[in-house]
């Protein structure tokens, strides 16, 4: 297991504070605030703390509130909403400075038998025939602001392969990347989904400019994830090669909407995402 992989891990071994109540730290990836798919990934894991073995999230949805202080330790409140046969379901807060800045509601269920189908994963370049997205990040670091460079170039605790790299151009909104933990992860299944929770938040919004050939960093533009859902349809390992496809049906309002789906390499659906996001240009 990589540094960086290991400090994700012990970033989701929340510590215990009282029944039901937890405490995150953060990490701090160059934006200026908490990033959403680490608060996400620690709700969950909050919610996960107070369930039963044998059940696993299927579905998750959050909304971001406030923008997390990255000064600051979040505390998480989990309202044990109902337990039932088959499902579980949770209620998680997210606290700093006396504000909610996050919320997310978690259904858990026991594995049972029921027919099955999914839509395919299509043809891609082998992961590893792509280029890592931090290797061209470092490539092109002369043109990164110098303050935020060294956070943006460090090593970094999820290996993403980009099928095409993000540019400036104008095009279609759709994106397909690879990406797996950098390193091996313990086998308990609790840990794999919180990996893919907090990846799962990684360039998404980024899908809805590709159409208006705007920057990632471009001066004036303010991104922000507005609520964020994940559903696991089956067991997965994060540390083994996934396949992460997104697209943007519709931008208006200074909002876009993201969808995904997350193939393993094999071909099996194991995960879909959906996400509407702040994007506000010119703003100060």
């Amino acid at each position: 297991m990589s540094k960086p992989l290991a400090e994700l891990v012990a970033l989701l071994d929340l510590e215990p504070l009282e029944v039901n109540i937890y405490r995150g730290q953060n990490r701090d990836l160059g934006t200026g605030q908490v990033y959403g798919g680490q608060v996400f990934a620690q709700a969950l894991v909050a919610a996960r703390r107070t369930v039963a073995d044998g059940r696993e999230a299927h579905s998750a949805h959050g909304y971001f509130i406030l923008p997390g202080d990255l000064a600051a330790p979040i505390v998480y409140f989990v309202d044990r909403l109902r337990d039932g046969r088959s499902f579980t379901t949770r209620r998680v807060t997210a606290i700093q400075h006396g504000q909610a800045i996050f919320n997310l509601s978690v259904s858990f269920h026991v594995t049972e038998p029921g027919p099955e189908h999914q839509i395919e994963m299509g043809e891609v370049p082998d992961p590893e025939s792509t280029v890592p997205e931090l290797t061209v990040l470092r490539e092109r670091a002369s043109s990164i602001p110098e303050p935020l460079r060294s956070v943006v170039t460090q090593d970094r605790p999820i290996d993403v392969r980009p099928i095409h790299p993000y540019g400036t151009e104008t095009r279609e909104a759709v994106r397909r990347a690879w990406f797996r933990a950098d390193g091996r992860l313990p086998d308990d299944p609790a840990i794999h989904q919180a990996v893919l929770a907090y990846a799962s938040d990684y360039g998404l919004l980024v899908t809805a400019l590709q159409p208006h050939g705007i920057a990632y960093r471009a001066p004036g533009l303010r991104l922000a994830s507005l609520d964020h859902s994940l559903w696991m349809h089956r067991p997965f390992r994060a540390d083994e090669w996934l396949l992460y496809s997104t697209d943007s049906p519709v931008a208006a309002g200074a909002r876009g909407f993201v969808r995904g789906t997350i193939h393993s390499q094999s071909g099996e659906l194991v995960a879909s995402v959906a996400q509407e996001g702040l994007i506000r240009v010119g703003s100060k």
